[in-house]
């Protein structure tokens, strides 16, 4: 027996850009309960994982949805499969990019006896693995391992007794929205008994197959089945079960070695949860139409207290860069479309970002999209930041302060990177002293997207053009 989930991250998207805008401060009325507690304390030996660096089917999905494709009739076919990994292992995979990653639009389909999912639309995922592995590459996947797509009747490996149908919502259940339905998913409650052999089953089924990725999406409707967009969304489980559905997570990724992203989290209190138990959240809206918009301009200096909690890639760096950093929770911001971008600084300013703040760069272009923009995504000599697990930090993490557009961080080799950006539509200078930045006396400069020594100095000064940046390497200190 088969069932069949059709998820509409597009719709979502559309619809929390509804929300009416605060006015003129950081945080807005719909606050997190709690931003004035400790720095989250991780799970011992979590933070061992660098961003990924991938590529998604999110833009392919996307466009189609914008043709008015309906989600159940979206695929992609096997030959298209072999063109997508001829690409990627082409273009892409001598530069880091090892992954490829399914996303939600088309049908997550369970047709064994497991009860988990085991095609994506009209493609297997055992045989999807397969093409992937005998190029060098790896598949990441979609799914949540608190959504149920088998039958009811499913047995629970490990929990005798125990059915699929057991680990839904049963009327003695305590939730938030009483009288509430959940729409979209049929949801694993933390607190039943099997669950926790649930999940785990649900990370030995990937594991097995060869998935070491999952991007699991929603968490926020399951924590407390509110949106800011669209109001109720279901009954809420409360943050007791969201934490004990993160600790199976952690504790079954750790056992199977699969890495977790964590999508639509409210982040309450600092990411205290998604911080202890994940490796990789999201702290930004979907990138939809992509552009500066998405980078830069959407509802620009305003932070909210549910998810998302920033409308645009740089503020949502900039808030939560007091959460992150090396060996911390990795802060991602979402795929990057570099054909949806106006001019080079545009597209070199997205890329840096990303690497500068230790964040995953997603690409979501595809082969017959990218143009001419691939040799954005192959700067090696940026790219070694992501090898070397580098996350730096903002001048400062206040969204109203113009010293946010100042990033720097150290190298595990004890040189310096530091980023100026130019978020504005005017030119602009941006001048920083390296004393300012706990650097002493003069340093070598290396300009990163010229591939060009500029020699010996102690501080920066740079007129930059409207949304460009300038990405420096300073060593001999």
């Amino acid at each position: 027996m088969k069932r069949e989930l059709t998820l509409f991250p597009a719709l979502l998207f559309q619809l929390l850009l509804t929300v009416l805008a605060c006015t003129g401060c950081q945080s807005c009325s719909d606050s997190d309960p709690d931003t004035s507690g400790e720095e989250p304390k991780p799970e011992e030996g979590i933070h061992t994982y660098k961003a990924p660096l991938y590529w998604s089917v999110y833009e392919y999905c996307w466009l189609l949805e914008q043709k008015g494709v309906p989600a159940e009739q979206m695929d992609i076919t096997e030959a298209e499969w072999d063109r997508i990994i001829d690409w990627v292992a082409r273009d892409l995979k001598p530069y880091g990019y090892d992954m490829l990653c399914t996303d939600g639009f088309i049908p997550m389909i369970a047709d064994d006896a497991s009860g988990y999912m085991t095609r994506y639309g009209s493609m297997s995922l055992k045989k999807l693995v397969e093409k992937c592995r005998a190029k060098g590459l790896k598949l990441g996947i979609y799914d949540n391992p608190l959504w149920i797509h088998g039958a009811d009747n499913t047995p629970v490996k490990g929990a005798e007794g125990v059915t699929f149908g057991d680990l839904k919502y049963k009327q003695e259940d305590t939730v938030l929205n009483p009288g509430e339905s959940d729409r979209w998913f049929s949801w694993a409650v933390a607190s039943h008994k099997g669950t926790r052999e649930y999940i785990d089953g649900f990370f030995k089924h990937f594991a097995d197959m060869g998935i070491h990725y999952i991007r699991m999406d929603f968490l926020s409707w399951y924590e407390d089945g509110q949106d800011r967009g669209m109001g109720k969304v279901g009954r809420g489980y409360g943050r007791d079960n969201y934490e004990q559905a993160l600790k199976y997570i952690c504790e079954s990724a750790a056992r199977y070695e699969v890495f977790t992203s964590l999508v639509m989290p409210h982040l309450y209190r600092n990411a205290e949860l998604e911080s202890r138990y994940g490796h990789m959240v999201r702290i930004v809206a979907d990138t939809g139409n992509g552009g500066w918009a998405h980078f830069s301009d959407n509802d620009r200096r305003k932070s909210y207290g549910t998810w998302p909690n920033c409308m645009n890639m740089f503020d949502g760096f900039v808030y939560w860069s007091k959460v992150s950093g090396r060996s911390k929770v990795i802060m991602d911001g979402d795929f990057i479309r570099l054909n949806t971008f106006a001019t080079d600084a545009e597209k070199e300013s997205v890329i840096s970002l990303q690497l500068l703040a230790g964040g995953p760069v997603t690409v979501a272009d595809q082969y017959h999209s990218i143009g001419d923009n691939l040799r954005f995504y192959q700067n090696r000599e940026l790219l070694a930041l992501n090898e070397d697990r580098f996350a730096g930090k903002p001048l400062s993490g206040n969204l109203l302060d113009a010293k946010n557009q100042i990033w720097y961080g150290q190298l595990s080799d004890g040189n310096w990177i530091v980023g100026l950006f130019n978020r504005e539509n005017s030119a602009q200078t941006r001048s920083v002293t390296f004393s300012e930045l706990g650097i002493k006396g003069k340093c070598q400069v290396r300009d990163l997207w010229k591939h060009a020594d500029e020699g010996e100095a102690d501080r920066l000064e740079v007129r930059l053009e409207p949304h460009a940046c300038k990405i420096v390497k300073l060593t001999g200190m």
